[in-house]
């Protein structure tokens, strides 16, 4: 194109593409005014605080509360067959047995235009107390609630009934002392070995107990099984959902899945090669599993087909189970069906050999699968202190001392579903309201906000519609 200032001087004459104005035909002179930018590049950017930022006022809607622990309270559990039973154990050395069977108002009190006036606390039914040191762990025995137990940070174990209120209610059965410290305790779903459950202790060792009044009252707590594999504190236990299993793990980072009942072993699974009874054994040894700084959470899937162990620095490891096929289950059942409590106490205490020989011959077990990594994990950046499985839906929740809880796709090679930041936080914490935000990471400019331990997650297992809820409890108080 040619220079039009060039034909301008030259012929004194505009080009056809120019149109000439004089100044003085101008009726307005439009100063020069620089490019600024759209809204639109500011996406991306740090948010505005003005208008990013909303204050989360937090709303009390229980219906209920209790308040008679002198000190932290450690360990909740609630009754199997009467869920507003609930249990409590604390830093007072004392458990404390309440109900929450009170009538629901019709809506919440932060729908109320005059909310009622300020609650008392639930009156407990039972105070049970004889630890000298925190209560630390606590459950029901399983199927019938039949024991309330209680395992303190003194290394005791007292067994408590729920069945006899004479001469007084929740007497003390039977009491034990083997360990140091007692960090858990997991009852046994097994049908054929009612009041069965495992404790997990400071010292590594893994305690299988049964009770047992009718067959021996006056020594009712008997021990099944004991394990020394763990060279370090034995931090979690879960059981598969038949009962049959029992997987722990432990500081040392070490993960074993054991038969305490010698199913396994009599349905032709074969040991890990620790000659303690276990068909999965995973140590720091193996670097494809190995987790620096111990595991601390572990749970087994509804299926029974993989457990879930968590540990230090946010890492999550999938493991596979070995698997007990129909034929098994229903030699088991068979076995069920015909003897009594106290019968499979002793056939347990025997071996358990008429079983055994039942299972391996149906060969209704494959251990194919136990023990292979089937998932590596790590997306929240501390401690992974809570994991817990949907009883209907394929979704694995993880709690994490950073503050966040994960939600895992199981169904899909674990895909992370959702990264809540800051699940627990102060009760002043400010959230992002942007979406954008959200999307690329929740809690972006309020780094300063103090993050607490998410210390327990638990899907609701009653419906499959309360199954979609997460209830999660942190070191915030909430």
């Amino acid at each position: 194109m040619a220079d039009t200032s060039n034909n301008h001087d030259a012929g004194n004459a505009p080009s056809d593409d120019e149109v000439l104005l004089d100044s003085s035909e101008a009726a307005e002179i439009v100063p020069d005014d620089p490019d600024h930018p759209m809204d639109s590049d500011n996406e991306g950017s740090q948010p505005d605080n003005d208008t990013q930022e909303e204050e989360i006022q937090l709303q009390n809607d229980s219906i209920a509360y209790f308040d008679h622990h002198a000190d932290s309270i450690f360990c909740i559990a609630n009754h199997p067959l009467h869920p507003a039973t609930i249990a409590t154990g604390g830093g007072d050395d004392t458990t404390y047995i309440f109900s929450a069977d009170v009538p629901s108002p019709v809506l919440p009190r932060s729908y109320e235009t005059n909310p009622s006036s300020a609650r008392s606390s639930l009156s407990p039914i039972a105070k049970l107390t004889g630890h000298t040191d925190s209560v630390n762990a606590l459950t029901y025995t399983l199927p019938h609630g039949d024991f309330v137990l209680t395992g303190g940070l003194d290394g005791f174990l007292r067994v408590h009934s729920t069945t006899t209120t004479s001469p007084t209610p929740y007497p003390l059965v039977a009491s034990a002392q083997e360990v140091p410290e007692i960090n858990f305790l997991s009852p046994c779903p097994h049908p054929t070995y009612p009041n069965a459950f495992a404790l997990g202790a400071s010292d590594g060792s893994i305690w299988i107990y049964t009770i047992d009044l009718i067959l021996d009252p006056q020594n009712p707590l008997q021990v099944l099984q004991a394990y020394y594999l763990h060279t370090s504190s034995a931090t979690a236990g879960a059981w598969t959902p038949d009962g049959k299993l029992l997987a722990t793990v432990s500081e040392d980072g070490s993960f074993y899945v054991w038969d305490p009942f010698g199913e396994a072993a009599g349905a032709g699974i074969t040991s890990s090669g620790s000659g303690q009874a276990t068909v999965v054994g995973l140590t720091t040894a193996d670097q494809r599993f190995a987790v620096e700084d111990g595991l601390f959470s572990v749970a087994v899937s509804p299926s029974g087909a993989f457990a879930a162990v968590g540990g230090a620095h946010g890492v999550i490891r999938i493991v596979g189970l070995p698997r007990f096929s129909a034929s098994s289950s229903t030699t088991s059942t068979t076995t069920k069906n015909t003897k009594s409590s106290s019968t499979s106490t002793k056939s347990l205490k025997s071996g358990a050999g008429s079983s055994k020989k039942s299972a391996a011959s149906d060969g209704g077990a494959t251990g194919q699968q136990g023990g292979q990594i089937l998932a590596s994990l790590q997306v929240q950046s501390e401690s992974i202190e809570t994991l817990a499985f949907s009883p209907h839906h394929p979704l694995l929740a993880a709690g994490s001392v950073d503050g966040s809880i994960c939600l895992f796709d199981t169904a899909h090679n674990f895909t992370l579903r959702r990264h809540i930041r800051k699940a627990a936080a102060s009760a002043s914490a400010s959230a992002s309201a942007s979406s954008a935000a959200a999307a690329e990471g929740e809690g972006k400019g309020d780094e300063e906000e103090e993050a607490f331990a998410v210390v327990k997650v638990a899907f609701g297992t009653e419906t499959e519609d309360e199954a979609w809820m997460l209830t999660s409890c942190g070191m915030d108080g909430v």
